[in-house]
C-alpha cells in the first residue's frame, strides 16, 4: 500500500531554503540554451530532450522538483500525454507544469489537464519568464503548505477541523440535496493495537481510510480521520448502509490477519439548520450504541434516539440543582444474615432515588449510568455518603443502635486523590465508627486498574472500613487475582440470581462462586433474591446473607426504622 499522502510528499523547509530545482523538457537546442542562460544563476537545472528522459527524471526526483518547464512537440512522444501521465499520478500530481509551446490551440488543452501556466513561443522577455516561473512556484508552495495542515498525516485524509469546512462548503452548493452524516469505529482497536503493534493497526486505519473514500467519493462525498480509530464521512443520502459497511469492512481488512469489525452511526438526511459538528455528533450517539453489539454493524439516528438525548440532556442540566434543592434521596434495602435459623437483618445498602419535580420519579438505572458516563457521579456519590453517614447517626442517637450501612464506591471515585480523606472525614464529622460505612466495589474496577484500586483499598481497610467487592461474576477477574485482593465479602452479581432461578436454569455457577467465598474465607453476599424458594436453596447451598425484594425492597430511611426496631 502507498503510505504517502494523497497530496503527494511536501518538500520540508530545508529544501525549501535550497535553490528550486526545475527540470527543463524541450528537445531544440536553441531554446533549451536560451532557457538555461536564463534561468542557471536562479535555479538548479536538470535537462531532459524526449519524454522518456523527462519521465524518468520527473519519477526519480519527484519529491524535490518545484516545476516542469514542458514543450508540447517532442521526438517521441507529445507534451499533453506526459502532462496527462504527471497529473494523473498521486504522487506527482503535486508539481507545477509550465507548457511550453507555439500552438495557441493546445493552450486551453493544457490547461483542462492541469497545467499551471503557459509560456508562448516565441519566448517573451526574460523578465516575463522569470515572473510566470516565481508565480507557479509560490502558488504551488502555498498550497502544499496548506494541504499539509489540512491533512492527517498517517490516513492522507482531511483532519477533523478542515473537513468541517470543506462540509460546510459542500452544502452551499448542494443546499436542496438530502446529505447524510456517518461516524465510523472500528471495534476493540485498542485490541488490535496491543496484539499486533502500532505498525499493522496504522495499516488497518490507513486502509479503512482508503475504503471509506473510495466508497464516497464517486458521488462527491467527503472523508475524514476524527480521533484516533474513528472516522467522518459526508456524503449525498443513501440507503445501502448495511452493504456499505460491508464494503468498508473488506476494504480494512484486505491482506490483515483477521476480519476488522466496524461499526457505523447514520445521521441520516442531515438537518441543516444545525451546526455542522453536532451533526456528527448525533451520528457519534447513534454508533455508540452498538459499542457492543457482535450482530449489528449500522445505527442511525432517529426520533427515540432524539428524545433520549433531549432526556438526557436535560438530566444533566438540572443535575447541579437537584443535588442543591436535596431532591436526591437515599433509601435503604436490609441485608439479612440466614445462616441462623430466623434470619437476622445484618445491615443495609444505601441507594439513592430522584424524585424531579416537574419529570416524576427518575429510575436509577437511567441516571446512574449517565452520570457515571460524564463524570458527575462522583458529585452524586459524595452526596450519598453524606446523606448515609448522617442517618447512622440520627439511628444511634434516637434508637440507640443502627446497622452498618454499605455504600457504592464507583471506579472514578477511586481516582480521586481525596478520597481517603473524604471518607475518614465523614466518620470523624458523624462521630461513626469505620465498621459503620461498608464500602461496595465493583470488581471490573479491580480488572481496569488493580495496582492503583488495591492500594487505596488496602488503605481504607487498615482504616476499619469493611470492602465488599460488588457484582462478583462479571468482571472476569483470576481466581489467582481474587485471593491477593483486600476484601471483606464478596456480593454477587445479580444475573445469577436470575439466570439460576429462570426457567431453564442451572445453579452450577452458584455453587461455584459460594466455594470461591469460603476458600477466600469472606462472606457471600446475594442481592436480587425475590421467593422464599430462591431464599431457601441459597441457605442449603451455604449463602450467608441475602438482600432482595423476598425480605423488603429500598425503603426510606423512616420505613426502615421498623426493620432496625424489630430487630
Amino acid at each position: 500500500m502507498n503510505n504517502r499522502n494523497h497530496a503527494g510528499r511536501m518538500p520540508d523547509l530545508q529544501e525549501r531554503n535550497r535553490m528550486r530545482r526545475i527540470l527543463i523538457v524541450e528537445d531544440e537546442f536553441v531554446n533549451r540554451e536560451l532557457l538555461k542562460a536564463y534561468l542557471e544563476d536562479k535555479y538548479e537545472l536538470l535537462i531532459a530532450e524526449t519524454g522518456a528522459e523527462a519521465l524518468e527524471a520527473v519519477r526519480k526526483h519527484f519529491d524535490t522538483l518545484s516545476l516542469v518547464m514542458l514543450d508540447l512537440i517532442l521526438p517521441d512522444m507529445h507534451g499533453l500525454d506526459i502532462l496527462r501521465e504527471i497529473k494523473q499520478d498521486p504522487d506527482l500530481s503535486r508539481i507545477p507544469v509550465i507548457v511550453l509551446t507555439g500552438d495557441t490551440e493546445s493552450e486551453v488543452e493544457s490547461l483542462n489537464i492541469g497545467a499551471s501556466d503557459f509560456i508562448s513561443k516565441p519566448y517573451p522577455r526574460v523578465e516575463v519568464i522569470l515572473a510566470r516561473i516565481r508565480r507557479s512556484i509560490e502558488l504551488s508552495e502555498n498550497r502544499d503548505l496548506i494541504r499539509g495542515t489540512e491533512l492527517d498525516q498517517l490516513t492522507g485524509l482531511y483532519n477533523r477541523e478542515y473537513f468541517y469546512r470543506y462540509a460546510e462548503q459542500y452544502d452551499l452548493y448542494h443546499r436542496e440535496e438530502d446529505t447524510d452524516a456517518l461516524v465510523v469505529d472500528i471495534n476493540h482497536f485498542r485490541l488490535i493495537n496491543e496484539r499486533y503493534g502500532k505498525a499493522y493497526a496504522d495499516v488497518v486505519l490507513q486502509q479503512l481510510g482508503a475504503g471509506l473514500l473510495a466508497a464516497v467519493k464517486e458521488n462527491g462525498g467527503i472523508v475524514c480521520r476524527r480521533e484516533a480509530d474513528t472516522f467522518q464521512v459526508y456524503c449525498p443520502h443513501r440507503e445501502d448502509y448495511e452493504s456499505f459497511a460491508e464494503e468498508v469492512t473488506a476494504a480494512a481488512s484486505e491482506g490483515l490477519k483477521g476480519r476488522i469489525r466496524t461499526r457505523i452511526g447514520v445521521y441520516s438526511r442531515v438537518d441543516k439548520s444545525i451546526d455542522m459538528e453536532r451533526r456528527f455528533d448525533l451520528a457519534k450517539s447513534a454508533a455508540d450504541t452498538i459499542r457492543n453489539s457482535f450482530s449489528v454493524s449500522v445505527a442511525v439516528y432517529d426520533n427515540a434516539l432524539h428524545e433520549k438525548e433531549v432526556y438526557a440532556e436535560r438530566l444533566l442540566d438540572d443535575f447541579q440543582e437537584a443535588l442543591t434543592q436535596k431532591q436526591f434521596t437515599v433509601f435503604f434495602q436490609p441485608k439479612y444474615d440466614i445462616r441462623p435459623e430466623a434470619p437476622v437483618l445484618s445491615g443495609a445498602e444505601a441507594l439513592v432515588r430522584w424524585k424531579h419535580p416537574e419529570l416524576g420519579m427518575i429510575s436509577p438505572g437511567v441516571f446512574i449510568p449517565l452520570f457515571e458516563n460524564n463524570g458527575l457521579i462522583r458529585d452524586l456519590d459524595n452526596y450519598v455518603w453524606r446523606e448515609a453517614a448522617a442517618q447512622i447517626r440520627r439511628w444511634k442517637d434516637t434508637l440507640g443502635h443502627a446497622v452498618p450501612v454499605s455504600v457504592n464506591v464507583s471506579r472514578i471515585d477511586m481516582l480521586d486523590p481525596e478520597l481517603t480523606e473524604t471518607l475518614r472525614n465523614l466518620v470523624k464529622e458523624n462521630r461513626l465508627e469505620y465498621g459503620d460505612l461498608h464500602l461496595e466495589i465493583t470488581e471490573s474496577a479491580y480488572t481496569q486498574d488493580a495496582e492503583h484500586i488495591i492500594q487505596i483499598v488496602s488503605g481504607l481497610r487498615e482504616l476499619g472500613f469493611k470492602i465488599e467487592m460488588d457484582d462478583f461474576g462479571s468482571g472476569y477477574s483470576s481466581l489467582n487475582m481474587i485471593s491477593t485482593l483486600p476484601i471483606d465479602a464478596l456480593k454477587l452479581d445479580m444475573l445469577f440470581i436470575r439466570t439460576a432461578f429462570s426457567e431453564k436454569g442451572n445453579i452450577r455457577m452458584l455453587e461455584i462462586s459460594l466455594e470461591i467465598s469460603r476458600c477466600l474465607s469472606v462472606p457471600m453476599i446475594a442481592e436480587g433474591v425475590e421467593t422464599e424458594e430462591q431464599m431457601l436453596t441459597l441457605k442449603r447451598m451455604g449463602c450467608d446473607i441475602v438482600q432482595g425484594y423476598y425480605f423488603s425492597k429500598p425503603v426510606p430511611a423512616e420505613e426502615f426504622e421498623r426493620f432496625l426496631i424489630q430487630n
